[in-house]
């Protein structure tokens, strides 16, 4: 008898026997917004290095994160929030996506067609609420669309003037399409 023959990939999971580090962006809710929650970006950037998650680099002062690990989405979330949670003194809300999942919240935009800057796209972290267009609230003009773990919003008046009403109950944090490509771009390589 010859030596056994070696899988390289794990047939029951489709996966390569050695993980390996996926491009994770963790969108962090309610940092340096308005004076609160005041986070410098390079604290998070060595949070997130001491967390050992690899390539980290941060976009823009509200709470961006793009870089590598080898763990699953649901326990990056968790060890983020964990961490942010002593460090901060309170609960921050962490969204997080692959960069597969983000291009495909970019290719999937309705309002691409729109103004990038005037466009929000608000992440969750569970599909919206089937009944989320009967409580929206729209007094200037804004139009909203349900994606998969998001919702795409026009604001024709611009997103710091706008009146919008939509209550979600879990935690969900917005950033412009500007940003969301900008992002998507940075977690590329």
């Amino acid at each position: 008898m010859g030596r056994p023959f070696h899988f390289p990939v794990d047939c029951r999971h489709g996966r390569n026997q050695e993980e390996t580090a996926l491009k994770y962006i963790a969108l962090l809710r309610g940092i340096n917004v308005g004076g609160s929650g005041l986070l410098p970006m390079k604290d998070l950037a060595s949070l997130c290095e001491a967390l050992g998650f690899e390539s980290v680099r941060t976009y823009i002062q509200c709470g961006n994160v793009v870089s590598d690990s080898k763990h699953p989405e649901p326990k990056v979330k968790a060890l983020l929030e964990h961490a942010l949670e002593k460090r901060m003194g309170k609960k921050v809300p962490v969204i997080v996506r692959t960069h597969a999942e983000l291009r495909r919240v970019l290719s999937g935009n309705p309002f691409a067609d729109k103004e990038p800057a005037k466009v929000g796209i608000a992440f969750l972290d569970a599909a919206p609420p089937a009944n989320l267009l009967d409580k929206v609230v729209a007094p200037g003009g804004e139009q909203v669309h349900p994606g998969e773990r998001e919702i795409y919003i026009y604001f024709p008046i611009g997103q710091g003037r706008s009146k919008l009403k939509m209550p979600l109950d879990p935690p969900t944090t917005v950033r412009n399409a500007n940003t969301v490509a900008r992002l998507a771009a940075m977690s590329e390589s």
